[in-house]
């Protein structure tokens, strides 16, 4: 299994991957431990997040799980070709967009770097994996459902989707069921006033919450 494939199967493997979306990322490091710590195995920060690429190094060199490849990290919110080289290059294991923009996605398959643009449509989401994307994120899936999910992949099986948007521990599991690999979480996971209050603990206890969410609804399929 060669790196891209890895870090695939590693966001795979835990199911959840949480959205980092910050107005300061001083505490990363902390805040990528505690959700680690819950069993997530993937942490994706944002481009729209300040000292994104900065962080994102800092990371790499202070996680040990991202360095071993027990766990992926990754950027989000990128829109173009220059923001995904910028993010490879402070270590980005895979790349997030919240649109689809077929060279950025051309431009990370060809590098072997896993990339997961976003798409609403049954074309967009076709085109995007047509395109290399190793998981196509249908964004903003609160307001398609999870029965979509069903709907899509019906005629579309070949496809990996991961819901992003909305989901929160009330449908994630829904999500899985309906066939989703995985789910990207941003607030109802990384909440704000935990972050600014340093509460390790409930982001830990949050993270194990949609952790089980996921194994239970796998094992009902």
């Amino acid at each position: 299994m060669n790196d891209a494939q890895n870090a695939v199967q590693v966001i795979e493997n835990g199911g959840v991957l949480p959205i980092v979306r910050l107005p300061d990322l001083a505490a990363a490091v902390d805040l990528a431990q505690a959700l680690l710590d819950g069993g997530v195995t993937a942490f994706e920060l944002t481009m729209t997040s300040p000292g994104a690429l900065d962080a994102l190094s800092l990371l790499r060199a202070r996680v040990p799980a991202f360095a071993q490849g027990a766990a992926a990290l990754g950027m989000g919110s990128v829109l173009n070709r220059k923001m995904a080289a910028e993010a490879i290059a402070s270590g980005a294991q895979f790349v997030v967009a919240p649109a689809l923009d077929l060279p950025t996605v051309t431009y990370c398959a060809r590098l072997g770097v896993p990339v997961m643009p976003g798409a609403f449509t049954p074309t967009e989401i076709q085109s995007a994996w047509l395109a290399g994307a190793a998981v196509v994120k249908v964004f903003p899936a609160t307001r398609l459902g999870p029965g979509y999910f069903t709907d899509i992949l019906a005629p579309l099986p070949h496809l990996k989707l991961m819901p992003t948007g909305g989901v929160g521990l009330e449908n994630a599991g829904e999500f899985i069921r309906s066939g989703a690999v995985a789910v990207g979480v941003g607030s109802a996971l990384v909440r704000k006033d935990w972050v600014a209050e340093g509460n390790w603990q409930a982001l830990t206890a949050q993270a194990q919450k949609f952790v089980s969410s996921i194994r239970e609804a796998r094992a009902e399929k």
